[in-house]
This record gives C-alpha cells, structure tokens and sequence, in this order.
C-alpha cells in the first residue's frame, strides 16, 4: 500500500472503533471521592442510560475532569451543573474583593515546605487564602493588601526563594524548570560523602569516636552537606514548625552531644541525598508533562477564506479557522475534517493500537499523525484549550492536589519532639526552682533525657529500611521514584491495567492464515506482502514481515489505491485486491462462507485484511496486537494476593474482552478517552480505596497521575508515561507487578519492627532515666543499640528470598 492506502486493509473490527470512539460519550453524574486528597471531581453532565441523553463530545469531558474543588463527601455533585476547567493562566476564584498574586518558588517541593509558608504567611492580616501547586512549584496568595511587600518579606525570612509569576508569559509550552545538580552542589556533595565515610572508618579502625581527626571530617561533612538542613531546622524552631528538619537538626545535635560525630555526618550526608533525589524527581516529572505539548507542532497551515494558505503560529488560530494538514504531519488542534480522507494514528491520545479511519465530519485531536492523504480541520479549540493541553492540566492539578504520603517520622515530631523538649525542661528547672531541689542533679537528668531522647535510630530508621527496598526493587528490575511508594504499596487493594503496550505487545502481528481457495497460505501471505511492500502502515507492515518467509516479493504493476477500502494490483499479469470487508462486499465476493470465517476471526479481536482476484476470495489474513506471554500468570498472582485487575483501554470492547479472556481479567471497560480513564481510576478508589494504574502511552498519563501509585512500562512507555508514574517496569515484565506488591509488604513490617525497636528500647531507658537510675553512658548505649538494631533490621530487605517474598 502507498501513502494513499494506509489504513485501507483494516475490516469491521477496525471499523467499528472509530465509530465508538468519536461518538459522544456519557458524562458521569456521581461525583467520585479522591481518596489521595480528600477533593472531588466535579464530573457532573447527562445520563449512562441506553438512551445516551445529556452527552457531550469526548473534549467538552476532559474539561470538567480537569477542575477538582472541595465539597462535602456526603453530598453528589449537581448533574445539572457543568464544571469547567481553568485555562492553564487562570488561578483559582478567589474570594470577592480580593486581590491574586501569584509566586514561584524554587525551592517549594514537599508538604514540609507548603506547611512552613503556612505558619508564615497564613498570620499576615489582609492574608485570605493560600493555594499551592507543588507540581509547578506556585503560591497563589488571595489577600486584601495594598502592597504584597510583607508577603515577600515573610517568604525571604523563611529562605523561600519566590519570585512574581507574570500572568501574560505563565503558560508559555515550554515552560519548565530544567533538571539536573549544579556543578557546586555535585561538588558539595560529593565532599559530604567522602568526609561521612572517611569519618565512620577511621572511628571503626581507632575505636574514637571523637578523635581530633573524626570531629575534623564531621565537621566538614555537616558544613558541605549539612548547613540547608541545618538552616531550615532554625527556621522551623523560629516559626514553631517542629518538622522533619528541626527533627533531622535535633539527631544531629543529639549524636554530637553524646560523642557518635561519624553517626552524625552519615545522618547529615543520607538526608541531603534524600532531599535533593525528591527534588529533582519533581522537576523531571514536571518538565515531561509540559513536554507534552511538543506533540502538537508549533505552527500549523491556516486557509483564509480567500483561499490563500499560510504558515501561522497554533497560538494565532482561532476556533472556527480551517487548517491544512498533509500526509505525517501532526495535527496542530482538535478540530472536525471539512474535506478529505485519511487514517490517523491516534495513539497519543486514545492509545487505539492501529489508525483509525477519518472522513468528513469526524473529529481529530491535537497531537495526532495523519497518516495519509490531505485533510482541511476546522478548529474546534485554541491552543490552550485543546486535548494535549487539557491532558497536561489533569496531570498537574491531579499530582497537586495529591497529598503525598506523610513521612511517620515528621508527623511523630509535631508531638514527639516539643513534649521531650518541654519534659527535659520541666525536669531541669521544676524541681530546683519548686521544691528546692539542687540544680546540677536535675540538670544531668535532663541532659540524660535529651540524649535518649535523641531520634537517631527513629531518622534512621526509615531511610535504611526504604533506601535498602528500592535497592531491592532495583536489581528486580522495577524502578521506584521514591520511598513513599514503597511505604504504601502494600495498601493496594485494585490495579487498573491498560492493555496496548501494557498487557499486549503493541506490535501488530500476522497470527492467522485462512486459505478460501486452491492457493497456500505461503502463497496467499506473499501476494498480500507484494501489494503492501511500499507501506509503512502497522498492519501492512505486519503483512509483509510474515511473507519474508514466503519468498521474495513479487513486482506489482497497475497499482492504485482505495481509500477507505484497500488497494489493488496486478502482479503476473493477475489483478488482485486486497482490503477490509466493506471492499469484498462492493466487488460481490462475500459469500456466507467468507463472512463465517471473518465472523470467527473478528470475535477473537482479530483485524482481517481479504486477498482476492476479480471473481473470488482467496484468503484471508487475520492480524492481531498479540498478548505479552507473562500477562495471565502476572495477573493471576496478583489475584492471590487479593489484588483486583480491570482492564481500562481506548480499543474496541471486542478486541479487549478477547484479551481479558487470555489474560484472566474479567472486568473491562473499552474505548475510553484519557479522562474517562481517570474517572474510572476516580470510581475505583471510591469502591476499593487505595488504586493502583498501569500503562504505557501518553493517554495514559492523566490516569497514572490521579492512582495513588502509577506503574508505566519502563522499556516499552513513552517518556511521559515514565515520568509521570511512580514506578517503571524497566523490563516490561508483568509479574513484577506483584513482586512490588510483595517487597512493598516486607518493606512495611520492617518499617513497623524499627519503629516499635526505636521507641520500644527509648521507652524503657526514659523510665529508667526519670527513675534516677539511667546515666550518659546508658544513654549512649540506648541510643547506639537502637542505631545499630533497626540498620541491621533495615538492611534484611537486601537478601534476594526477602526482596522475593
């Protein structure tokens, strides 16, 4: 097939997605909970009834997904009303009379620091609300101040590097902060390492702790590595935000006073590596969503109504221009074709695995490749407002509203740490000054208390046991973009799983051959290959890669192509066609036996391509995105565990319901959108509470940003995919589905064996040290032991029988 044909050997499976697919879909009327931020999508619109009232085009749908807003969970959400989204310049409505003023902060990556500008700037009067978007890093600030001078200077005495976002230039498409450790950073780092480990060998060799030598490389440790944490600390003492950095601030002090300075600069050097790792995956993530809107080109091919045709920026057309698009270009907007025909792959955006036929009045999206043939699109969206963007605000406004899980440590020092602080003080200072007690007593008590009380062993804890999961997970192959998804993994109770790229291969195959005439199926594939050599079509190429083994290809002469039928040639002086089942039916050929034979390929989700002459069918090839060969065996381990699977795919529901029979999955929902994708993901969470989603593609990321853990497919997903999901099969194998389910669970008892090691063994030297009978080297040993148990407990998840159970 040429250009002119691409997509013209496809037959009724094929055909019937297109159909699905741009017809309207049915808006959901019940509001579905976000278990991850405890917000609801305002989904509101028509009924799910047979009779398909109240529907709006697939588009119209992205943008009421894309606007989340707080509401009683008791209450559903008003069919009648329609929520739309902001355009990606637009903040959030602020209370009336008030004024908007928008920061970015650079440095503004987790809670800990969202809670910091809270106890902050929440306290300036003419301050009303506080809006954050972690995912680009922006402080919306709602206030009734004439000069948002305080403002600033509240954010610069916290060490918030903010800057005025302006509201003219805030959407620009490539915008993003851009990745990657500052050579001095590298640097500094590099040297906190070194000096932490020179410190612990030359304590462990000399057996001195505190060494002139020891203190020297601590001290350089802490200064290169330690000095933002230490910083933040003070602030947080300052501000009373008693968070992880006071915390971290507080081990450090702690170690030092009871002479563990190696413990101290490996405490100060693992946290810094921690805190820039979260950092900079926020910012890749961040920069592969805005990358989306790459897919669409920057210019796009304008016909005024003159005729006259001109190269303009996509940012000038207006809804209603009509657009130029030729063969392999993309297409710059959503729009509707006014004239001509073509196939377009639209994988980026319902993740289809082949193209789908368009003809006057169908609807193309934004990002989508026309595969042949010249199509005129009259623009239905401007740039801001088109799927591409839309899909970019669901992944913001879905990963910010998401509250990241809360790391056990910081939420135990908003108690822990003020009320050991206050009862070390109440012993130094209540005794002597009540009842007359003497001062130096009390005082060493509560300096035994403060050492105890030392939270070495809870801060190390969790990075020892979380740092030696991800290595685990890494020699098996999956990839975790941080701690906290390995903390809560074992929660999952439901995977969503697409299934092009995911379940199956991705890669169109011949799988069948059926002969309806004297020829062989080596025969029938080799004409059938001849006629397809010169296409780069999924399926034409498919052909021609099994009729390698057929023989050489044959020359064709006479060749022309059908558009929306198929192609014909003649090769040895014999015309043939070859196409989908609408060309068989016009030539008169499809006869009850032909069409039983379609029937049993069709209903196993097959797409067939028919070979005939002028006076009879000659074969017929079945083509087929084949099953990963791990995909029932993943899915059936995760059933053991009490994980349940359902498939959620743009595909036809024929296609899918075949493959969820080879798979095992016995819950489907086919020809869905990006954002019907993420209100399924929404239902889900509400029925099963925490969710999981697996995927590969770009119309898939929407869904993996609003799971509560995402899982892309490392080798086989696109790079958007990757980025937005938390953790990647860098292998594509499906069974490590389950084994990260598994290591997540070991991960968690082990969490809960420290903590319970940690306070358990400080619980009874406290009681020991209230009782009078604890001393500084009991203290130390307290704190030591406790280092030295949950480490070696910690480490455990790197035998390969643990990291596999």
């Amino acid at each position: 097939m040429n250009p002119e044909s691409s997509k013209s050997c496809c037959s009724q499976p094929l055909a019937d997605a297109p159909e699905a697919l741009d017809s309207p879909i049915p808006v959901q009327t019940e509001m579905h909970a976000n278990s991850k931020s405890q917000r609801a999508s305002c989904c509101a619109g028509g009924s799910t009834s047979p009779t398909r009232q109240g529907e709006l085009p697939p588009t119209a749908n992205l943008a009421r997904v894309a606007e989340e807003r707080p509401v009683d969970p008791a209450a559903a959400c008003c069919a009648a009303k329609v929520c739309s989204a902001p355009s990606p310049d637009e903040v959030p409505t602020a209370p009336a009379g008030a004024d908007v003023t928008r920061y970015r902060i650079s440095n503004m990556d987790c809670p800990t620091e969202e809670r910091l500008i809270r106890n902050k700037v929440e306290p300036i009067k003419g301050v009303l609300r506080l809006d954050f978007n972690l995912m680009s890093r922006t402080l919306t600030v709602h206030h009734e101040l004439k000069s948002t001078d305080t403002i600033a200077a509240a954010l610069r005495s916290i060490g918030m590097n903010a800057e005025l976002v302006d509201e003219t230039t805030a959407t620009q498409r490539n915008e993003g902060a851009s990745a990657g450790l500052t050579t001095s950073q590298k640097s500094l780092l590099a040297v906190s390492g070194v000096t932490a480990a020179a410190a612990e060998a030359f304590a462990w060799t000399t057996h001195m702790d505190s060494s002139p030598l020891v203190i020297a490389l601590t001290l350089i440790s802490i200064a290169t590595g330690g000095i933002p944490t230490l910083r933040k600390g003070l602030i947080a003492l300052r501000t009373l935000t008693l968070d992880i950095n006071f915390l971290m601030s507080l081990a450090v002090i702690g170690a030092v006073v009871i002479g563990q300075w190696p413990e101290a600069a490996m405490v100060v050097f693992l946290f810094a590596v921690a805190e820039l790792i979260e950092g900079l995956s926020l910012t890749r993530a961040r920069n592969a969503v805005h990358s989306l809107l790459k897919l669409a080109p920057d210019v796009a091919n304008l016909r005024s109504p003159n005729g006259e045709l001109r190269e303009v920026p996509v940012e000038a057309v207006q809804v209603g221009d009509v657009l130029l698009v030729k063969p392999g270009d993309r297409i710059p907007l959503d729009g509707t074709v006014q004239a001509g025909e073509s196939s377009v792959n639209q994988a980026p955006i319902t993740g289809e695995s082949v193209p789908v036929d368009k003809a006057v009045g169908d609807q193309v999206f934004a990002g989508t490749i026309n595969e042949r043939g010249v199509l005129e699109v009259k623009a239905t969206s401007d740039s801001r407002n088109s799927t591409l963007a839309k899909i970019v605000r669901v992944i913001e406004e879905t990963q910010s509203n998401q509250a990241p899980t809360q790391r056990f440590v910081d939420v135990f020092a908003r108690y822990y740490t003020p009320a050991v602080v206050l009862l070390a003080l109440s012993v130094a200072l209540v005794p002597p000054l009540v009842f007359g007690g003497e001062f130096t007593p009390w005082l060493y008590k509560a300096l035994v208390l403060l050492v105890i009380a030392c939270p070495c062993a809870l801060v190390i804890s969790t990075p020892v046991t979380i740092v030696s999961g991800l290595t685990a997970a890494t020699r098996m192959g999956i990839l975790v973009k941080g701690g906290q998804f390995l903390e809560v993994g074992y929660r999952l109770r439901a995977i969503a799983v697409d299934k092009t790229g995911t379940l199956t291969t991705g890669r169109p195959k011949v799988t069948e051959v059926a002969t309806t005439s004297s020829l062989s199926n080596e025969d029938v594939l080799r004409i059938a290959g001849s006629l397809d050599i010169n296409s780069s079509h999924p399926l034409a190429s498919a052909i021609v890669a099994a009729a390698v083994s057929s023989g050489a290809p044959m020359p064709v002469t006479s060749f022309e192509s059908l558009p929306g039928r198929g192609v014909r040639g003649a090769i040895g002086g014999v015309a043939y066609h070859l196409g989908n089942q609408r060309l068989i039916r016009e030539m008169g050929l499809l006869t009850p036996a032909v069409e039983q034979v379609l029937a049993t390929l069709e209903e196993q989700g097959k797409t067939t391509v028919i070979l005939a002459d002028a006076v009879m069918v000659l074969g017929v090839i079945a083509v087929a995105d084949t099953v990963r060969p791990e995909a029932a065996a993943a899915i059936g381990r995760l059933k053991q565990m009490g994980i349940t699977t359902v498939m959620l795919t743009g595909d036809n529901d024929r296609t899918a319901q075949h493959v969820a029979k080879l798979t095992g999955i016995s819950t489907v929902l086919a020809q869905l959108l990006p954002e019907r994708k993420l209100q399924e993901v929404e239902e889900l969470q509400r029925q099963f509470g925490m969710v999981g989603m697996l995927g590969d593609g770009i119309n898939d990321a929407p869904a993996l940003a609003k799971a509560d853990i995402g899982f892309a497919m490392g080798a086989a997903g696109s790079d958007t995919a990757i980025e937005t999901a938390d953790v990647a099969l860098m292998n594509d194998d499906l069974t490590k589905l389950a084994s990260f389910v598994s290591l997540s669970r070991s991960t968690h008892s082990i969490l809960i064996q420290n903590i319970v090691l940690a306070l358990g063994i400080k619980a009874v030297f406290f009681a020991l040290a209230l009782a009078g009978s604890a001393t500084l080297w009991m203290a130390v040993f307290a704190d030591v032991g406790a280092s030295l148990l949950v480490v070696f407990n910690g480490l455990r998840l790197l035998k390969p029988s643990k990291a596999r159970s």
